[in-house]
């Protein structure tokens, strides 16, 4: 049993009666009588916080004993015991995948589930040190429960009443008393004459701080000083603990994306990183990481965000390219000092891997009937969402052919993608009732997964631990050969998401093709013909579309993000495509910097098939309006700029208002507003701004009136103890492998291998082997956690850097 299981199945305690009660709720006028909802009373500790005070020695965190099967809650509006349970799903008897070398079948994993009315108390973990800060932490108390789940059928009759415009308001407003105590107030109060919903949430709840500012065009302020100014707006210090509130605390200051996202969220926060590394605020981006990894310490897992009601499920798994960024400024030991919360997150996407028989999947993990073993997406509640009560009600609601509970987790598993939502999860391509998440191993979990197992690879080869390395090498050459071999479509001449019930690709072509040239997955002819694919289809006026599919999903046509982007940027280049990638480079800041021109702001997501620039970025489209600030847009655009100076003064050129210098700081406020930025009206001295995204000429730029300058190069640090490396080690990629080297990106030109490098980790050589940590290699999906506490526990001082 994995202290990732017994933590995670305490926190996922069976509510069945709750849940049924809240959709009652729901679905009844306000002061319609009902019986009073079964509520689960017992509350657990928070996350321990940390304080000033240095821990003597690391210690592992204690957790109570508890049933290992991850405990789910039935759906709402009706009970499927068929489905509420993660026990292991089937294929269909018609699935297919092509040949493979035979493997031995697994041994069933040994289930047991828990007695509803037995189940165990909450645990109040108490962890004396985390492995990756080495700081003392203390217990305080708060309900690591969603709110849904606390407070029963009050929490949808808060939402029934409709008092707030956005649904999250509500999941992220704190209770002034215990969540028991509160619904037993609620349930005595709210029969009564002239009882009042809105009176009683006013009383008892505090809305989150959303702190709306009219954020209009401000004169004389150029891009560059937005985006600097921007990560003092959106930096939140370490977190207070407030009794009874949703937010998970942080020990370290911490960047959020902005607007209604008024916490860190896991996959955004690399591609902020990356604007903080150019903007020289390592020390932010280094305590960003220490949250990441205090996380996985507290909850044996990142979740999606900083949020109670989304500790069921994670995001894509970014950390160890959080690591990788980390270490081209501190050096190698950046890589034994999270060697412990590395190889935790392994544990966590690959639990029940080890005996999972063929043609089954449990929790993330998929074996194929041949032996293949992939990830796909999941979470452990089938209840709707905190933060989209309404709207998922309403989606299973439309879904007449299917349980809920297994619409719910198919969305809670979409919201795991960082792509809620998109025609790649939809069957029908269209509807969101026929989401299916859960049946599809995507092109880039799978990617990053090889290179969370890369990584693994490298930092076991730098702690000496041979053996090991050797074997996170093999796994990561498995699952490369796998994804080339499962999800590579030649005669559509790119990646596609695999769905293991049907043993089919599905036909979504999306930007995610580049994912595996941006991880160097896949091969120098797939990587080219990827390029004519995306330059064919996928390129528009302001850069990559998502998809080819026009659903009204926010991850689908016409709309480009700038995770997307950066991605096929880097991927591109990675291969020697350097022309492509500076042309998406080149549109994309076109239309966002000439958004920035017309409302001075940057966003969340742009229009990128419009012909001319609209000041709010496009119609949105998805489950909210569009959000201003934006993490992961300043982050990437702070990077293209340095990297593309070139393009960037022909854009700034033809923009002229966001290449002036600034006049006044940002406001230390949050912008946000449901509308969207405001447009302008240019000042008579400057002339109007060409609306055209398409028609920044790449013919030689007239003179700048400010330069934009190259980023250096990162300086690396060096271990000490490096030598000649027992495993592959490619040095332009830093990858370790046993038989196969990553395919080389020698094609690129000077200028793009310079690009390239600025961002690409210099993994050193191993440390000399360590016979005393050579130990037996483990079965896929075993928890090698505490093993590898050892691998960081002592680590050398701060090497020079080269």
């Amino acid at each position: 049993m994995t202290q990732r299981s017994t933590f995670s199945s305490a926190l996922l305690l069976s509510v069945s009666a709750i849940a049924f009660s809240i959709t009652s709720a729901f679905a009844q006028a306000q002061n319609a009588p009902q019986q009073p909802p079964q509520t689960q009373t017992q509350q657990q500790a928070q996350p321990p916080v940390q304080t000033q005070t240095p821990a003597a020695k690391p210690t592992q965190p204690v957790t109570p004993k508890n049933d290992n099967t991850p405990q789910t809650s039935p759906a709402p509006s009706t009970t499927n015991p068929a489905s509420s349970s993660p026990q292991p799903q089937s294929a269909s008897p018609a699935a297919t995948v092509p040949p493979r070398p035979s493997t031995p079948t697994p041994q069933p994993a040994a289930t047991s589930s828990a007695n509803d009315k037995n189940a165990p108390p909450a645990p109040r973990p108490t962890v004396e040190s985390e492995a990756a800060t080495g700081m003392r932490m203390t217990d305080v108390p708060q309900d690591l429960r969603s709110p849904s789940i606390a407070l029963g059928g009050l929490f949808a009759a808060i939402g029934g009443a409709h008092l707030e415009p956005d649904f999250k308001t509500i999941a992220d407003a704190t209770p002034d008393e215990a969540p028991s105590r509160l619904l037993q107030d609620w349930q005595q109060q709210r029969l009564q004459p002239g009882f009042s919903i809105k009176t009683f949430y006013e009383q008892h709840f505090s809305p989150p701080i959303r702190r709306e500012v009219n954020y209009k065009r401000r004169a004389n302020e150029n891009i560059f000083d937005y985006i600097q100014g921007m990560w003092g707006v959106l930096t939140r210090q370490p977190d207070k603990p407030i009794a009874y509130s949703s937010l998970l605390p942080l020990p370290y200051a911490y960047v959020v994306p902005g607007g209604r996202f008024s916490e860190l969220y896991y996959w955004d926060t690399y591609f902020t990183m990356i604007g903080l590394y150019e903007s020289g605020q390592i020390d932010l981006m280094r305590g960003m990481i220490m949250d990441m990894a205090s996380q996985i310490d507290r909850y044996d897992h990142i979740p999606n965000g900083t949020r109670t009601y989304y500790l069921s499920r994670s995001e894509p798994p970014y950390f160890a390219l959080m690591v990788d960024l980390l270490a081209q400024h501190d050096g190698q030991s950046t890589y034994r000092k999270f060697l412990p919360e590395l190889q935790r997150e392994h544990d966590y996407w690959m639990d029940g891997a080890a005996k999972l028989p063929r043609g089954q999947a449990y929790r993330h993990v998929v074996r194929l009937k041949d032996g293949t073993l992939l990830n796909r997406h999941w979470d452990d509640l089938d209840t709707p969402r905190d933060e989209s009560y309404p709207e998922d009600v309403e989606t299973a609601n439309n879904a007449k052919s299917r349980p809920p509970s297994d619409v719910y987790r198919d969305l809670r598993a979409g919201g795991e993608t960082g792509w809620d939502f998109s025609s790649r999860w939809l069957a029908d391509g269209h509807t969101l009732a026929t989401i299916h998440t859960t049946d599809l191993v995507t092109i880039e979990l799978n990617s990053l997964m090889a290179h969370l197992e890369q990584t693994l690879a490298h930092a076991y080869a730098v702690s000496g631990k041979l053996k090991l390395a050797g074997h996170y090498g093999d796994m990561a050459e498995q699952r490369t050969i796998d994804i080339r071999r499962l999800m590579w479509n030649d005669d559509q001449q790119a990646f596609f998401d695999y769905d293991w019930k049907a043993g089919q690709q599905t036909t979504v072509l999306s930007s995610a093709t580049a994912v595996p040239l941006f991880l160097r997955i896949a091969t120098q002819a797939q990587a080219l013909a990827v390029a004519e694919t995306i330059r064919d289809k996928l390129l528009k006026p302001g850069g990559l579309v998502v998809t080819d599919r026009h659903s009204g999903q926010q991850w689908d046509a016409p709309n480009g993000w700038a995770p997307a982007q950066w991605m096929a940027i880097k991927g591109l280049n990675n291969y020697g495509a350097s022309d492509l990638a500076t042309e998406i480079a080149r549109r994309w800041m076109a239309r966002v910097i000439g958004t920035y021109e017309k409302s001075g702001v940057l966003l969340e997501k742009y229009d990128v098939e419009a012909p001319n620039i609209s000041p709010t970025g496009g119609k949105g489209g998805g489950e909210y309006p569009m959000q201003i600030g934006f993490g992961w847009t300043n982050g990437t655009l702070l990077g293209l700029m340095n990297r593309y100076p070139l393009q960037t003064n022909q854009i700034l050129q033809r923009n002229p208002l966001a290449n002036q210098a600034p006049i006044q700081a940002l406001p230390p406020l949050d912008p946000y507003s449901a509308e969207g930025p405001e447009e302008t009206t240019p000042p008579a001295s400057q002339p109007a701004p060409d609306n055209k995204a398409s028609d920044v000429s790449a013919a030689e730029a007239p003179k700048p009136t400010q330069a934009a300058t190259t980023h250096p190069e990162p300086s690396s640090g060096s271990s000490a103890d490096e030598t000649t490396p027992p495993v592959h080690v490619d040095h332009e990629t830093g990858a370790v492998a046993t038989k196969e080297a990553a395919p080389s990106a020698s094609a690129q030109s000077n200028d793009a291998k310079d690009a390239a490098k600025a961002d690409e980790p210099n993994k050193a050589a191993p440390a000399p082997e360590n016979k005393e940590s050579d130990a037996a290699v483990p079965e896929p999906g075993s928890n090698l956690a505490q093993q590898s506490k050892g691998a960081g526990a002592a680590e050398p001082e701060a090497q020079p850097k080269r």
